[in-house]
This record gives structure tokens, sequence and C-alpha cells, in this order.
């Protein structure tokens, strides 16, 4: 889905965080910059927790799914130099709108050749200069420094070289910033991506009341309130979060891509953006061949179905995803009598009394049983509780495969504890979701609920998937252990009473 960090390589983009305070720096200021402030009119603050209904709104984009804008910046594009493309935006059935093939194209084609003077990046001239200066004289970082761009240059509308771009660009961003906190407690209880999408927005707002309170304030001549304000912010972050690349041969910079950000996600594709040093222009190799009228795909790397729904606002559908996966929450408990020895050793390396671990189909990570051994050690083991934190935290740079065969069957009951637990809460959400909303009457009000819900039965259906299959693994693994234990028991026996 286009509409919803399209980082288009396994290497993931670090989440942002609120910026640090710095001194700002002290800034002349010139004749004021005319803004035109339109307010930005919503019912619902990004706080709001009683209410379900969104409706915050820019004013600049498009619908979602619209193509009203799609012609002008193809003709945009095409006069500031895209050369002549194998593909044009339609709209499609997985993304609503998306770029589809008008010729044969072949497998290990190199497409879209985006020149840099058509990207956004933190080096990009502003239409108002001085507003950059400031930003870039204050060290504000890529990020947020892009995402103010994005705003400004919204708000020059046509005088801006970027309009026709912004103009296609979603009003509204497929983004978990745009739920409710209501919401996020509704239908994500059972899920762990509820707690990160809590975190983003908690960033996202911390950013922006960081620069609020050091640049904003001080320069509102340059950031009217009118326009620079937390719902124009939780868009810009969200076309960021959505849009965003990565590309590694330009030494990593971040930039939007205008055209290149039309192409949807597919878990068959192993593809991704860069730049291209012979053409000078960012690219895609094709991994397929496609024929004219069928939906070109990239990849946004290995994620899973929660982290796709948390930045781009869809789920894929059960089982198509070869890197999905479910985080499972481990906790010591509190009442072991070496628990402050064993918390005291996880801090150590970053870690605390409750941590989550990825499980994927085909299993668990190292790290997850080194966090179990731990939990389930007894007081005679203390001499291996740094060992065992240092393997949870991966910076066991001694052994890489712990084992404690001693202890083996007491982790193994305890990541399956765990496990069920987990189970049953997604079990309750899933029996409950039929029944929920019925209440509701307004037919706006309930078309995004039934729309939300079903993204999140979507998400816990798949995310329980995995958890099933983890807990069938763990059953058969302790049934062996225990009949194995079981034997050699029978054995001992058999020897003694030979003996007698």
């Amino acid at each position: 889905m286009a509409e919803a960090t399209r980082l288009f390589h396994t290497t993931l983009i670090p989440s942002f965080n609120p910026l640090h305070k710095t001194k700002p720096y002290s800034y002349s200021q010139s004749p004021p910059i005319i803004f035109h402030k339109r307010p930005i009119n919503c019912s619902v603050s990004t706080s709001d927790t009683t209410k379900a209904t969104v409706t915050q709104k820019v004013p600049w984009g498009c619908d979602i799914d619209s193509l009203e804008n799609a012609s002008a910046l193809q003709k945009w594009l095409s006069e500031s130099g895209l050369p002549p493309q194998k593909m044009a935006i339609q709209r499609v059935e997985v993304g609503e709108r998306g770029l589809v093939a008008l010729k044969n194209i072949r497998k290990g084609e190199n497409l879209l050749f985006v020149p840099p003077s058509l990207c956004i990046t933190a080096d990009s001239e502003w239409s108002c200069t001085e507003a950059g200066e400031v930003l870039k004289q204050n060290s504000v970082p890529d990020w947020p420094l892009i995402a103010t761009y994005l705003i400004s240059e919204a708000n020059f509308m046509e005088s801006s070289r970027w309009s026709n771009y912004i103009s296609a660009l979603p009003r509204q961003p497929y983004s978990l910033l745009y739920w409710t906190r209501e919401e996020l407690d509704r239908y994500l209880e059972a899920s762990q991506i509820r707690e990160r999408a809590i975190e983003r927005v908690t960033n996202v707002i911390g950013t922006y009341n960081d620069l609020r309170l050091r640049i904003f304030s001080k320069y509102p001549h340059l950031f009217p309130e009118e326009v620079f304000n937390i719902e124009t912010f939780k868009w810009s972050f969200g076309i960021l979060f959505s849009r965003l690349v990565r590309l590694p041969s330009m030494d990593g910079r971040v930039a939007l891509v205008p055209w290149a950000d039309m192409l949807n996600h597919s878990c068959e594709v192993e593809t991704f953006l860069d730049y291209d040093k012979s053409s000078k222009g960012v690219v895609f190799t094709t991994d397929r061949p496609y024929q004219p009228g069928e939906q070109v795909f990239i990849s946004y790397g290995k994620k899973s179905n929660g982290e796709l729904l948390l930045s781009y606002g869809f789920v894929p559908k059960e089982g198509t995803n070869p890197s999905d996966s479910v985080e499972l929450s481990l906790s010591l408990k509190k009442s072991d009598k070496c628990y402050k020895e064993k918390l005291e050793a996880l801090r150590k390396y970053e870690l605390s009394g409750s941590q989550c671990f990825p499980i994927q189909i085909t299993g668990w990570p190292m790290e997850l049983m080194a966090y179990a051994f731990l939990a389930v050690s007894p007081p005679s083991m203390s001499r291996q509780f740094e060992e065992m934190a240092a393997a949870a935290s991966n910076k066991n740079t001694t052994k890489k495969d712990l084992r404690y065969p001693e202890i083996e069957e007491q982790a193994l009951q305890f990541i399956l504890d765990s496990c069920e637990s987990s189970i049953s809460k997604y079990n309750r959400f899933l029996q409950a979701s039929g029944s929920m909303d019925l209440d509701v009457t307004s037919p706006k009000q309930l078309n995004r609920r039934l729309f939300l819900k079903q993204l999140a039965v979507d998400l816990c259906t798949s995310e329980r998937r995995i958890l099933f299959r983890a807990q069938y693994i763990l059953r058969r693994r302790l049934r062996d252990i225990r009949s194995g234990e079981l034997r050699a028991l029978r054995l001992f026996d058999g020897l003694r009473k030979l003996f007698k």
C-alpha cells in the first residue's frame, strides 16, 4: 500500500526520538515572511480518548485513493527531468492507487531513474530561506527538519516548486498516528504493537513540543501556530513514516522520492530503491517480469504485519508474509528470591524485568531462551546470571548458544506459560470483536470503526497463528524431555531391582 516508512531496504530507518534540548541559536530577525495562515480544522485532538471519529484534515493533499492530481504530478515530473516511464498511476486492488505497467517489463530491468533534483532531502531549498536557516542553525535532525520543510512548502501552495507533489499526497496517511488512544486500547489490546504505536505518537508530540518551545515560539513570523501545529506535524510525520527512504549508495541519506513513493509493497518481492551512480537517478531493479496492466511492486523491507500496520496502515493476508512475527513478553517474577540480582544483571545490559522478543513461525531467537534461563534459574546458579543476561541482550561475545540442561524444562515451560497467556488475550479479543460497535449509529463513525476493527482482527489473527505454532513446538519439546526422563527413570529402577 503506497499510502502508508517506505524503507525499500532490509535495514530499517531507526526510530526517531524527541529532539535533545540544546541552546537555541540566536538568529537576527529580518523583515517578516508572509505565510498563508490557513487554520487546521479538527474535531479530535491527539490526546482525545473519548471520541472515535477522527476528522483531522490539512488544507492540502488529496483523498487516499484519489487520482485527481495524478496527471498534474506526472506532467510536472516529466517537465522537471523525469525520463519517459513504463508505468502510470492507476487505481489498483492492492493499495488503492499504485504504479501499473504500460509496456512489457523484463526481469532485471532498471526502472524509475528519478533524478536527485526531484528528491526531497535535508538539503532541499526552502521557499522561505530564513526558516530553513533557523532550523539548520539550531541543528535540527533530518527527520523533524524534513517534516517541518514539508509543512512549510505545503503552505506556500502553488508558489512552492513541490506543489504538484504535495497535492498528490494523501490528506490523511494510513498510519496508527491517526488512531485515537481509545481505538488503540479497544482494538489492539492483545498486540504489543499498541505499545509501539503509543510510543510513536508520544515521540511525534514530544518532537513538535520541543520545536515549538525552542524555535517556533521565538520566530512566530516564520513558524505561525496556525500552520505549524500538532495536526500538521502528525500529517507530515505520517508522510515520512510511510514514504521516507534510505538510499544506501548515497551514504544512507534519507529522502522523499516523488513517483517512486507510489509503488506498493508485496511480500513476494525483494527489490528496493537505491541511487544508481551511472544513470544518476534513483532506480529499482525488477526481480520478476510484468505485463501491461499488471501492478508493479517493490519491498518495504522485511517487516512483520504489525510493523506494516504501524507505519503503512495495512495488514497482509494471513500466511503470506514470510517475515511476519509477534512480540512475546517475558517477565521476571517479583516473588523470585533472586529478583533483585537478576534485575541488576539485566539492567547492566540495558534490559528490564519485562522484555519483549520476536517469535516467527520458524522459531524464536536465542536471546529469548537466554532470558527464560535467567528467569527460572535457582540461587545456586547466581554466578551465571550475568552470562545469561548478556546472552539475552545479544552482547555475549564468548558463547553464542547457551545451554543449561538442568533447567531447560523449566525454561521451556516458562515460555509456554507466557505464550498461552498471550494466546488467551487474542482469543478474548477475537471472540468479542463480532459484538463490538453494535451501538454505533453514525454511518461515518461506524464505517471508520469497522475498518479499524477489521485491520485489528487481521493483525491479531496472524499474530495468534504464530503463537499457536510456538505453543505446539514447546509442548512437543516438553513432552520429549519428560518422556525421556521417564524412560531414564524406568531404566534406573530396572537396574536397581536387578542388583537387588
